[in-house]
């Protein structure tokens, strides 16, 4: 062990937790791993010398590695090692960084790379707290510049009692899930999903969850005195003062006169020729100080914004603080689809089409817990078109996989178990046109079009995004309900908020500035209940409650059970029973192994015989049973007849009530026969009495 090496020891929600430095990645420039009982993490940061040539934004990376030896796993697929991230990769990478984001300073241009190793996993101990609270330590200890440390946990209540990083046991009965992070001061991050909580005992978990961060961030804090390095420092680049008074004076009040325009269209054209005459008027300055007259011109602008709204109450559009803007609902436009829904709420639009399949269409996982497969998909796609940008198209972003997330959080409560509604179940939301909130009208669309579709949710789902404009010299706030893309942009915090007419289904909470306290989170949460309820008061409608049928392309499914030790009777050798029964009937058949079978297609006739086909397969008869069956072939010795899909012998004393010399005297192959169970043996073998006919 090196000399720099050096190990901590704390308690996080009554589990001991380990934190060691010094010993491994000697380069990193900040590094430790996090041990809570057979779950290891590390967290490696590394920061650039300086920033690249013309960077004018601050380029933080944070990869959450899932490495599947953790767990006792060989990758899957042709190459055997891990390749792209997961979904859930993603979406841990994604909880880290918003919460450090806002800590590093201002005009901090340098790359800084953030990568959290997943070392060793114990299932029922999720590393994703642990790795949250070993990148805080990483970045704190190293002479990165930042504003930390934050802590981190994950809270959960069972049976109404809130618990500090639930296990995966626990996290199943629990009613919520609610990610905090945040500085000893205030909150920075939420992320939650939950059943229809109350605000206020979402209030009550966050807080709680804030409580033991405090405790971390002390604890980080020691680990600083005694292993941290000297922050490097760095001092914001300044804009000229000259350049910044010649275009604050000719481009003010050209822009407060923009900025009067309430529509969008006429507001950007305004804002667009400003920047015209800023340029033709500057142009002896435009090619030395053209980020610096955009800064100032962006800061101008923020003011404006910002200062209209706390002092005087005003919008950009014109609405007052809690005003949600227009809205309208369509359904079932789309005639092929299974169901369909727009929402629209000002300039954003979502399209959300639903699709029924089979549950083998349920998408498969490769991860580090223990879920193998996910029922309910929501994929949210954001084009360029959407925003008005004429641009390539991508691959799936980051922010586009959180956000389908996000919506799937926020529904999967509500929908109907498998046993109640035996279907896969798909939804995408093309975002058509995005001015804000673009994640909370989609939650709005995939609701509608999910009952337009005939699934039975339980309750109708809305989403609504809340602002914070807070002025730090009057300490003035103002708390803006379904915040458009002006307000989210030039504003203090993004803070998502879904659910029924019941409670809280999902939460997403983001920072722009340092956390704030309890008494903007009660306001933000009773402003968001007020705003849901007008927007279900809107969706409802439309449409309050799920189709009575299903689309006629939709796939009718039905679930049958049988006994497990058939499984193998129905599949056959190399499949050949099965892939009879699809062949003649054109079903779908998935089979579980708990003994459950799916039967879907669009045929219920087709559906209902591929059901009876399977039943007479694993039918079980018993003595004192009668069948009509038919003779397949003859020995000396009996007759052997096949019945609701099995086969027993009429041994030849038992063809007839008197001697029977052979037994194509009696019977012949082809022949129909009705015939009783007398015996079955412990080989599953059936003896069988031939009934003879009265006639005879």
């Amino acid at each position: 062990m090196t000399d720099s090496y050096k190990k901590f020891e704390t308690t996080i929600g009554g589990r001991k937790i380990l934190v060691e430095v010094g010993a491994l990645c000697g380069l990193s420039h900040g590094s430790c791993t996090v041990t809570c009982g057979e779950t290891v993490v590390m967290a490696n940061a590394t920061m650039a010398d300086k920033p690249r040539e013309g960077q004018d934004w601050f380029p933080l990376g944070v990869e959450f590695e899932e490495k599947m030896y953790s767990v006792g796993k060989i990758p899957g697929g042709f190459r055997k090692r891990e390749g792209r991230p997961t979904d859930s990769a993603i979406l841990t990478s994604r909880l880290i960084d918003r919460p450090m984001r806002p800590l590093f300073p201002d005009g901090f241009f340098n790359d800084v790379s953030v990568v959290v190793t997943a070392l060793s996993v114990d299932p029922e101990l999720p590393p994703e707290p642990l790795g949250m609270l070993a990148a805080s330590i990483a970045v704190s200890i190293s002479e990165i510049p930042w504003d930390g440390p934050i802590g981190a946990v994950a809270v959960g209540r069972v049976n109404k009692q809130l618990i500090i990083n639930p296990t995966a046991t626990e996290q199943e009965q629990s009613d919520m899930h609610v990610v905090v992070a945040g500085t000893d001061a205030a909150v920075l991050m939420v992320e939650a999903g939950a059943h229809e909580v109350s605000e206020e005992d979402m209030l009550a978990a966050i807080l709680f969850g804030h409580a033991e961060i405090k405790k971390q961030v002390e604890f980080i804090r020691t680990i600083m005195k005694k292993a941290g390095k000297e922050k490097r420092e760095f001092d914001a680049p300044e804009i000229d003062e000259t350049v910044e008074k010649r275009v604050r004076a000719f481009a003010t009040s050209f822009l407060e006169k923009a900025l009067t325009e309430t529509d969008l269209e006429k507001r950007r054209t305004a804002e667009s020729k400003v920047d015209e005459m800023v340029a033709d008027q500057f142009s002896d300055l435009w090619e030395e100080c053209k980020k610096e007259i955009g800064k100032v011109m962006y800061n101008i602008k923020k003011e404006i914004i910002r200062t209209k709204i706390i002092e005087k109450g005003l919008r950009p559009d014109g609405r007052k603080q809690t005003d949600i803007r227009p809205i309208w609902c369509a359904t079932g436009m789309l005639p092929r689809v299974h169901g369909s829904a727009v929402f629209t709420r000002g300039n954003t639009q979502v399209l959300d089409v639903c699709t029924l399949g089979m549950i083998s269409d349920a998408q498969r996982l490769d991860g580090l817990d223990d879920e193998d497969h996910k029922r309910y998909m929501h994929h949210y796609n954001m084009p360029p078109y959407a925003t008005g940008e004429a641009r390539n198209m991508r691959a799936t972003s980051r922010r586009e996989i959180g956000h389908g997330a996000l919506a799937e959080r926020a529904i999967e409560p509500l929908l109907p178990t498998e046993e109640e509604f035996p279907y896969a179940i798909r939804t995408v939301s093309e975002v058509l046109s995005s001015n804000g909130s673009s994640s909370m009208a989609s939650v709005c669309a995939s609701s509608m079009a999910l009952m337009n579709a005939g699934v039975p949710l339980r309750a109708p789902v809305a989403g609504i995004a809340m602002g914070l404009i807070k002025d730090d010299k009057s300490d003035k706030i103002a708390v803006l309900s379904d915040i458009q893309g002006v307000e989210d942009f030039l504003g203090d915090m993004d803070f998502k908020v879904a659910g029924t007419n019941k409670g809280i289904t999902a939460i997403q909470m983001d920072m722009k500035i340092a956390g704030i306290g309890e008494a903007i989170l009660k306001t933000a949460l009773a402003q968001a209940r007020e705003g849901r309820l007008h927007i279900l008061k809107a969706m409802n409608a439309e449409i309050d409650k799920p189709a009575e049928k299903l689309s006629k392309y939709a796939p009718k499914i039905i679930i049958m059970i049988i006994n497990p030790a058939k499984i193998k009777d129905v599949i056959g050798s190399g499949g050949k029973v099965i892939n009879k029964i699809i062949e003649e009937t054109g079903v779908k058949i998935d089979i579980e192994d708990d003994g459950r079978v799916f039967i879907g297609g669009t045929d219920q006739a087709m559906i209902d015989r591929a059901k009876a086909i399977i039943t007479n397969i694993v039918f079980e008869p018993e003595v004192g049973m009668e069948f009509d069956g038919k003779v397949m072939r003859t020995i000396e010795i009996g007759a052997f007849v096949e019945f609701s899909g099995k086969e027993g012998m009429i041994h030849i004393s038992k063809l007839d009530k008197k001697r029977v010399e052979k037994v194509t005297d009696v019977v012949n192959v082809g022949d129909a026969v009705r015939v009783r169970v007398i015996k079955i043996d412990d080989k599953g073998r059936i003896d069988l009495q031939r009934i003879i006919p009265t006639s005879e």
